[in-house]
Order: structure tokens, then sequence, then C-alpha cells
């Protein structure tokens, strides 16, 4: 559908269309144009689109348009991962709403007293905003019922699973309706959020916002070296490149080993991820790749199983695989979601059938790169911004994300900036937090409480 369609073509109430108007709506965007009349039809959808695409707006009028203002009942649930978030949203259905008489708009979020939420939901609002800790608080408690809700939204939803709130979100889901709208918007489209989809929603049109530039495009690029001369080849590409995240790809666990900790040395944050790891320690370097506190990882095939890293712009093979169905493989871990995406191969001269047997099995022509190109004389590590802290206490002492957050956006003084993913397991939590901010966090939570307990929190170095 054109980005150019207006407003006044959608079955809209004149005044919600004399509002935009004055609002500055002239045209729809691409996500409004795509998502508005699937959702004023009432159906499911499950939308992929960039912050910044106008997909707020794009829930915001569809939820409006089917608001019964004169029944004052809870109709309409937006959940959003941080507080900012849902103040933000808020502020902007309050501008759609502005054409519509007695419609009530609240705000529900952690980090705010809980006996102001108490008095306003005596009169239950229209539409409330949250996120999903302080929601969750609310029903447990009997203050918030969610049983006339025709319309539930989850905005920003990978970033809500990336924060750990997955069992909030489904707790939640599970005091409303069956028969009610789902609206699901996401930058990014995961295992994770196409499970949630097939969990909550019913047949939901699936709508991809992106632009041509956007779409998903590997730069695949091989190099000739030497095998002595592939670890000073690899902290050069990495030292040149500076990429936010990376993985290099090994055949063997000793390999993966001892490459993780030459680059270590040199101070980079890197970790090793192989078949003789013990599971938590396994769990441990999978939370610190996805939350940044570890911005190359270094992993033998069978050990990356499962591994679904978003934003992963740069794949190193450090040796070619046997198979080159396992190439393909490695290589379509970067360049997704319409990022760009690099692949550097090395290919030492026992290596060159490998190579062979890959462009066969692409059936193109492979791009060769001189090693010279690559030098640098000032080798830079490569250092993450994020450190993780480790807090004894998980699901079966029933820490919450929203409890977490609470305690170092609360007394702790951190802003939600400084915190990065939260991730939940049955007896430990892992909590990301801006380097420069991590010894202070570290302190501030040792010194005082979550949930109301003390508990045990180190650095994971």
């Amino acid at each position: 559908m054109s980005t150019t369609l207006s407003f006044s073509e959608l079955p809209l109430d004149k005044a919600l269309i004399d509002n935009l108007h004055e609002q500055g709506y002239a045209q729809m965007t691409s996500i409004q144009a795509a998502a508005l009349p699937v959702i004023l039809q009432g159906k499911d959808v499950v939308a992929q689109a960039k912050t910044g695409s106008g997909k707020t707006a794009a829930f915001g009028i569809g939820l409006l348009s089917a608001i019964q203002v004169d029944a004052y009942r809870t109709q309409a649930l937006i959940l959003c991962p941080t507080r900012e978030l849902a103040d933000q949203v808020s502020k902007e259905l309050r501008r759609l709403a502005r054409a519509i008489a007695n419609i009530k708009v609240l705000t529900l979020c952690g980090g705010q007293p809980m006996g102001a939420q108490v008095d306003s939901l005596a009169h239950p609002a229209h539409i409330i905003v949250g996120t999903p800790g302080r929601i969750q608080d609310h029903l447990r408690k009997g203050n918030l019922t969610l049983n006339d809700l025709n319309i539930l939204v989850l905005d920003e939803a990978d970033r809500m699973l990336d924060m750990g709130f997955s069992d909030e979100v489904n707790d939640i889901i599970s005091h409303t309706p069956s028969q009610r709208q789902t609206l699901l918007f996401s930058a990014t489209y995961p295992t994770d959020i196409e499970k949630m989809s097939e969990r909550v929603q019913r047949s939901p049109q699936r709508i991809i916002i992106e632009s041509a530039d956007d779409r998903i495009h590997i730069e695949q690029q091989f190099i000739e070296v030497t095998a002595q001369q592939r670890i000073s080849l690899l902290q050069k590409i990495l030292s040149g490149s500076q990429p936010e995240s990376c993985v290099v790809f090994t055949n063997t666990k000793r390999d993966c080993q001892e490459i993780a900790e030459t680059l270590s040395a040199s101070g980079s944050s890197v970790l090793a991820l192989h078949g003789d790891l013990e599971q938590r320690d396994r769990e441990r370097v999978l939370v610190q790749f996805a939350n940044q506190s570890c911005r190359v990882l270094v992993a033998t095939d069978v050990a990356a199983r499962g591994l679904d890293i978003k934003d992963l712009p740069l794949v190193v093979n450090f040796e070619l695989p046997f198979d080159p169905e396992v190439y393909v493989h490695r290589i379509g871990r970067t360049g997704r979601a319409g990022a760009q995406g690099m692949a550097i191969s090395f290919c030492t001269l026992n290596e060159l059938q490998r190579a062979h047997a890959i462009e066969d099995y692409l059936s193109e022509q492979l791009e060769w790169k001189q090693a010279e190109r690559f030098n640098h004389s000032d080798i830079q590590p490569v250092v993450s911004n994020m450190l993780t802290l480790s807090i004894d206490g998980g699901r079966k002492a029933k820490v919450r994300p929203g409890d977490i957050l609470g305690a170092l956006t609360g007394d702790a003084g951190l802003t939600a900036a400084d915190v990065g993913k939260i991730a939940i397991f049955d007896t430990q939590a892992y909590v990301a937090i801006r380097r420069q901010r991590a010894r202070f966090a570290l302190e501030q939570l040792r010194n005082g409480k979550i949930k109301g307990k003390n508990c045990r929190v180190w650095l994971i170095k």
C-alpha cells in the first residue's frame, strides 16, 4: 500500500481525522498505510518496523477508533518494555485522542507511587499503558481487571523479551479474554518473537516494513593465508572494523580456546563457546554475548547451535568448514533483519578444495581479498561498553526483571540508559550495566535490597 495514502481514505470518525490533520499527520507512513486497514478490520497483526516509523500512531489510531467511551471499563492495554517508552506512548495517544471527549488514558509503570495509581484505577481507564512488572502487580493485588479487554498491544516486543519480561507478559495475557485483538510490534523478528506470536495471536497478518536499502545483504570475502598468519590477521580485522559484535568460527575446541585466550590477553572483550563448557558456564557466556558485555565470541559449530543474536555485523571463519552447508549456516547469522552483514573467511592452501566446494554449492564466484589490505600498525582491542552483574536469586526466588530494574533506577540512582538486558534463570539473574557505571551499580546493589532482601552480587570478568 502506498505511503502517500491519506488518513481520510480510512473508515475513521471525521473528528479523529480533523484532529490528525491539526496534529500534523498529513499522510500515512509505510507502517501506518500497511497496518491500519488491517487493524481497523479487527484482525491480529505482527508488524516489524523500526523505532521512528510511526508505529505508535498505527496502533493508536486503530484502538482509539474501537473504544466505546460511554463504557467505563478497560478496553485496551499497551505493554511497553520501559517507563520512558510507556510515557512516550501515553503522550502520543493523548494527542491523537484530543477530539474524543471523556476518554481516559492511564499510565502504570514502576518507579511511581502505587497509592496514586490505585486511586486512579478506582475509576477504570479506557486505555492503560504500562510496563509488565507494574501491570502484573496491580493484577495480583486486584486493583486492575482485564476481563473486558478488546485490544492488547505488545510494543517493542523484542526489547521486552530481551529484558527478560517473558514470564510477566505471559501471566498478564492469561488475565485477558481469548477473543481479543492482539497487535505485536517489534523492530526484529527472532525465533522467540515468532513463538510468542504463535502462542498469543490468531492468524495474524505479518507486516514487514523495510526500504530497498534495508534488504538482507551479506558481503562475503575470502582471504588466502598461511596457518601462522591467521591469528595476527584476525586481530588486525577486529582492530580495524571494531564490530559491535562478532562470531569467530573454528573447527576444533582447542583452537577455539586458544584464540579466545590470545584475544583476551590483548585486551579484547572475548569469550569461548565450545562443547567442554558446563551448562552453567555456557549459559553465562551466551548471556554476556547477547547483552553486549562480550563483543567477540569464538565458537565451534556444535556449541553455537541455537545461537540467535540480533545485530551481528561480522562473522569470521578462522578455518573453513568441511561441509558447504555449515558455511552457509555460519554466515547466515549475520545480515539479519535488513542489516548489512560481513562474512570474512580465512583459507590456507590445504583448504582450497573446501573453498571450491563452497563456490559450487553457492553457484557463484567467490570474492578474494589480499591479506595486506588489513595491515594496521596500531592494533586496538575490541572492548565492550557493557559489563555483567550476576545476582544470586532467580525465578525460584520470584525475582523479576522489574525488581532488578527498580532497585537499580530507584535508590541506586542509575538511569534506564545505564541498564541493558536482564536475563532471569532458575537460581541466577544477570543484568548488563554500562561499563563506566558497573562498579557503582555493584556497590549499590550490595548495600541495598532486591524485593526487600539482601542478595549476593558480583561482577563477571
